[in-house]
């Protein structure tokens, strides 16, 4: 006699793993768009400085940059 892991009548245990996973990715695509939003403004800048100077250097200095003072405003 073996004892039953986890038995819920009507519910197989590929549908359990497949609802499971997609909890997991759930979780983490709600994780990714966090941070993309806490990423607007730098990206915003950055797109401008590549619009106005067409150089990705300026407009990863000013992705940085923007990034950085966003970060030290949010800490006070």
């Amino acid at each position: 006699m073996t004892l039953p892991i986890l038995q819920i009548p009507g519910i197989g245990f590929g549908e359990l793993i497949v609802f499971l996973v997609l909890i997991f990715i759930g979780i983490i695509i709600l994780m990714l768009l966090s941070a993309l939003i806490h990423f607007i403004l730098p990206i915003i800048a950055a797109v401008l400085v590549w619009l106005v100077t067409h150089s990705l250097i300026y407009a990863g200095a000013a992705f940085l940059i923007v990034a950085i003072i966003q970060l030290l405003a949010r800490r006070r």
